[in-house]
């Protein structure tokens, strides 16, 4: 028989007289392990929210890859490619010159506006991308609704490739 004497391998519980043996975990370990749930959970949902800058770096970099993307297929097929913002919406843009699908030509986040512009800042149509090895210095501008007053831009200066550069 079990006793609670040193050296004993198992403890005996004595409970009251007519009451049952309790076990179990009391309120404030629970709460401590729900406090613990909580915080861990905060810490996660915090950490996978994307800001709005974020977002914009995010599609920058995007752009500028596509472009050069661009840009090599129009060295290597010797078709002429300019790249455009739509008038379907304000998130379109298209590469005039290569095959339908060959490039993608939406954002993959809502609310972001392109403007071309030339190096002096003024609005430009399109950017022509080839199939000159060396084209002209050119640049995007790229803002997002949810941040109005801050903006990116792409560019190159004709030989280099595409980037984002200094706002």
């Amino acid at each position: 028989m079990p006793t609670s004497a040193a050296g004993s391998s198992a403890r005996c519980r004595q409970s009251a007289p007519g009451r049952p043996d309790a076990s179990g975990f009391t309120l404030l370990e629970l709460l401590v392990v729900i406090a613990i749930i909580a915080l861990a959970t905060a810490g996660v949902g915090l950490s996978l929210r994307d800001s709005g800058q974020a977002t914009l770096d995010r599609e920058a970099e995007r752009l500028a890859a596509l472009l050069e993307s661009a840009r090599a297929q129009s060295r290597a097929s010797g078709v002429a490619v300019r790249w455009r913002v739509t008038p379907d919406g304000p998130g379109n843009f298209s590469f005039d010159g290569l095959p339908a699908g060959a490039l993608p030509t939406t954002w993959l986040s809502g609310g972001i506006s392109a403007q071309p512009i030339g190096v002096d800042g003024r609005a430009a149509g399109a950017l022509q991308l080839g199939p000159d090895p060396i084209i002209a210095a050119q640049q995007v501008l790229l803002s997002a609704d949810a941040m109005p007053g801050r903006s990116l831009r792409i560019g190159t200066d004709g030989l280099r490739p595409f980037t984002v550069v200094a706002p």
